[in-house]
């Protein structure tokens, strides 16, 4: 007879209709407010005695709209956190009012929800010091006290189903961790549980689950949840890889968010979904389980987006609830999409390996994305992502003597103002004091400026791996502004003013900077130890003012840029007929670099390779380097310079 009963009341509480699970979907807008014109459920006081706590103990209890005496329910015990009480969950998140809705719209079964104080003592006011040693045991006390007093009170007052399929616990917190310590503890009470944001009083997983193969029989559903921006989420993330290693079939749900009740009404409005319903295991891989991809080396320390996946699409995230239209310009512009809490988002193509610039346009207005640092290129500040190199280590900071980057300003006599200079000096200039170093000068490309190959070319990294390993020797890189205008020169058009621009640029390296690094730094001040390279426009100011200075250069390097020369031009008679003797100039300058993406744009790609064949038809020595794979862009220059600075001295 009590068989026939029990089997009658969970038809009433779970229906006679075949049950198919889906996969729950985050809460939408207004998930979490009031609607008057609904049936609600109502909310009360209990009052129970603990014999393990000496005292009466108060909990809340929720039951459901259209609630009867006559009939069974299954039980949810819903615990707060540790600078909450009994009720925290009613203060800041409303659980009758998400349930209520839940019920409105048929997508949960009926329960009572009972939330009680989980500070087991005999005062248990979230006041004073909640980190107090008494106050901490009093969470774990609470155990006995659900199992022992609470749970029989319920039991005996309220009409529910006295078996552990019908009885789940969950919470948030510092609930969270009683949540799966008690459940996992106790898998003859319990057999759904979840832990919202667990926090670190949480079991170790193996404390947690020393017998996996007894939690698979037992569980029902078990649930871990944490905000992508949580400190705390290590705690879901290890007991979720050793669940997962063990094979015990579980949800792990990471979400937007961090340790706020925004997150935990969320998970309340999924979990409650799935409750005391049959499991489809075969569903929880649908949720979302890890965080995608790794943040990109370029965000602002702390900051988790953009995210680089493998294959190499990029996650871009921003928060601008009161923005029309939203798009990310990364070498094309993607529209980003606002979900409910004003948050855009856009995954881009796979992007090809290297550093590149970016912005965000916010209705119309191209501005930084305040997640990335910001680099000088495009003619501004911008955004800029490194997308890394596959199994490429050359340009990262590795566990080698490192050197320094330092900065100076020197005012010039030419420009009439102050210009400033970056300087690379290798371990072991301020110790060895006696020791002399060759010079290479590096220059930067249009739109950009010195700290182009400090910040965005990794420089340091590059010389600092290579000294290290024995490829390049120790040398000083003096990066100056490639830009230099005369005041007193007269007017002349943009193209003559390009020149112009290149001429007054000559004079400052020749007559200031070169003399000034000199007298100020302990150079071998001779052209055999002297060398200067660019990429791209630096690359054509290196041809001028090397070719034009042969007494004070003899290694020159173009990257991606090199001489200017005119479609039917004599390669001979160029820069005062330097190539007309080829032998005496192989003799004279010891190496002549140049390189290029093999997927920079036509033209370039052209120029550069036009001028290489015109080289070799002159015979003059050099060597020629094509970047497999990579455009106008900073993994073209970073290998090039990886070569140049080993051929060098």
């Amino acid at each position: 007879m009590k068989q026939l009963f029990f089997l009658i009341s969970a038809l009433l509480v779970f229906g006679l209709s075949a049950y198919s699970q889906n996969t729950v979907k985050r809460a939408p807008k207004d998930f979490d407010l009031l609607r008057a014109e609904i049936p609600q459920g109502e909310i009360d006081a209990v009052y129970y005695t603990s014999k393990i706590v000496g005292t009466k103990r108060k909990a809340i209890i929720y039951t459901p709209p259209g609630f009867s005496k006559d009939k069974k329910y299954p039980v949810l015990y819903l615990l707060h956190g540790i600078g909450g009480d009994e009720k925290e969950w009613l203060k800041g998140g409303q659980p009758q009012v998400i349930l209520d809705n839940l019920y409105a719209e048929s997508k949960i079964e009926p329960m009572i929800v009972v939330m009680p104080n989980g500070r087991a003592m005999k005062d248990d006011r979230a006041v004073g010091n909640i980190m107090d040693t008494e106050k901490v045991q009093a969470f774990e006390t609470f155990e006995k006290d659900l199992l022992n007093d609470l749970i029989p009170y319920i039991e005996k007052k309220f009409p529910v189903i006295k078996d552990r399929k019908y009885r789940a616990i969950a919470g948030l917190s510092m609930g969270g961790g009683q949540s799966l310590n008690f459940g996992l503890g106790n898998l003859d009470k319990f057999a759904w549980i979840a832990g919202f944001s667990s926090a670190p009083n949480t079991k170790s997983p193996e404390l947690l689950v020393p017998d996996p193969d007894r939690a698979k029989k037992k569980l029902k559903l078990l649930w871990l949840s944490c905000g992508e921006d949580d400190n705390l989420i290590s705690f879901s993330q290890r007991t979720h890889d050793y669940l997962a290693a063990k094979d015990v079939p579980h949800i792990f749900y990471i979400e937007p968010g961090v340790h706020d009740f925004k997150v935990w009404k969320n998970d309340l409005y999924m979990f409650s979904q799935l409750l005391f319903k049959p499991v489809d295991i075969s569903t929880f891989s649908n949720y979302t389980t890890v965080i995608l991809g790794e943040p990109a080396s370029t965000n602002v320390p702390g900051t988790k987006y953009p995210r680089i996946l493998p294959d190499n699409r990029v996650i871009f995230r921003l928060k601008a609830p009161d923005a029309q239209k939203v798009q990310v310009d990364l070498l094309k512009k993607y529209d980003m999409e606002k979900d409910d809490d004003g948050i855009w988002q856009v995954t881009t193509d796979p992007i090809v390996e290297g550093f590149h610039y970016y912005s965000l346009f916010i209705d119309g207005v191209a501005v930084c994305d305040p997640a990335s640092q910001t680099f000088y290129g495009m003619g501004r500040m911008a955004s800029g992502i490194d997308i890394p190199e596959k199994d490429v280590d050359y340009y990262l900071a590795k566990d080698v003597p490192h050197g320094q980057i330092r900065q100076i300003r020197y005012y010039s006599n030419i420009t009439k103002s102050w210009r400033r200079a970056f300087v690379y000096t290798p371990l072991g200039y301020d110790t060895n004091l006696k020791e002399r170093y060759p010079v290479l000068y590096l220059q930067h490309g249009g739109g950009e400026d010195e700290t182009g190959w400090p910040n965005q070319g990794r420089v340091d990294f590059i010389l600092d791996n290579l000294i290290a390993e024995g490829k390049a020797k120790p040398m000083l890189i003096v990066m100056d502004r490639g830009y230099a205008v005369d005041p007193a020169a007269p007017p002349v058009s943009m193209s003559r003013g390009f020149l112009q621009s290149n001429n007054t640029l000559t004079d400052v390296f020749i007559k200031e900077v070169i003399p000034m690094i000199d007298r100020d730094f302990r150079t071998i001040a001779d052209r055999e130890h002297r060398a200067m390279a660019g990429l791209s426009m630096g690359g054509f100011q290196t041809f001028q003012i090397t070719l034009t200075n042969l007494d004070k250069f003899a290694y020159i390097g173009g990257f991606s840029g090199a001489a200017f020369m005119m479609p039917g031009a004599d390669i001979t008679t160029m820069y005062n007929g330097v190539w007309a003797d080829a032998a005496s100039f192989n003799n004279k300058v010891k190496l002549v670099y140049i390189s290029i993406g093999t997927a920079e744009p036509e033209r370039m790609y052209q120029g550069v390779n036009n001028f290489h064949k015109e080289l070799e038809k002159a015979r003059i020595k050099h060597v020629y380097y094509e970047s497999p794979g990579t455009s106008h862009e900073w993994l073209t220059w970073r290998r090039s310079l990886k070569q140049f600075v080993s051929l060098i001295f």
